[in-house]
C-alpha cells in the first residue's frame, strides 16, 4: 500500500488540541481537509506528520511553535489611536479587523484591548507562541 510522500495530494480528517487539551480546529462533521504535501498550504510540522502514513493510518503528534504557527513577535503588537480609527467603527475585544497595510496589503488582526484613547491590535496569528497536538487520518491519497 502507498504512503504519504513529497508531492501528494492528500485528504486528511484531524482534531487540533491545544496544551490544556481544548479542541482549536476539527475536520470532524466536515469533509476532509485536502492538501499538496510540500506545497506550504499547511503549517511544517503537519505536512511533516502526514509523510509516511498509509490510507486508514492514524498518527498523534506534537508540533512545537516553531513548525506550526511560529513565535508571537511583540512587534506586531500595536496601539491605535482613536482619531486614527473611522468615528462610526465600534470595536470590541476580540474582535478582527482588516486593516490596510504601508505596501498595500491587508492584514487581519485582533482587537487585543480597548481605552477611551484607541485601541490595541495584534497581527500575530491566534495561535503563535503555542504547540500543538494533532491527531491525524490519512483518509486517501488523490
Amino acid at each position: 500500500m502507498p504512503e504519504a510522500k513529497q508531492g501528494d495530494t492528500v485528504k486528511v480528517h484531524y482534531t487540533g488540541k491545544l496544551d490544556d487539551g481544548s479542541i482549536f480546529d476539527t475536520s470532524a462533521e466536515r469533509d476532509p481537509l485536502e492538501f499538496t504535501v510540500g506545497e506550504g498550504m499547511v503549517i511544517p510540522g503537519f505536512e511533516q506528520a502526514v509523510i509516511g502514513l498509509q490510507p486508514g493510518e492514524s498518527r498523534e503528534t506534537r508540533i512545537e511553535a516553531d513548525n506550526a504557527y511560529g513565535q508571537r513577535i511583540g512587534d506586531l503588537v500595536t496601539e491605535v489611536k482613536r482619531e486614527q480609527l473611522p468615528e462610526d467603527l465600534e470595536v470590541t475585544i476580540g474582535q478582527q479587523l482588516q486593516v490596510s497595510m504601508a505596501n498595500g496589503q491587508t492584514a487581519v488582526v485582533m482587537v487585543t484591548d480597548v481605552t477611551e484613547t484607541g485601541i490595541t491590535i495584534d497581527a500575530n496569528h491566534p495561535l503563535a507562541g503555542q504547540d500543538l497536538t494533532f491527531s491525524i487520518e490519512l483518509v486517501e491519497i488523490v
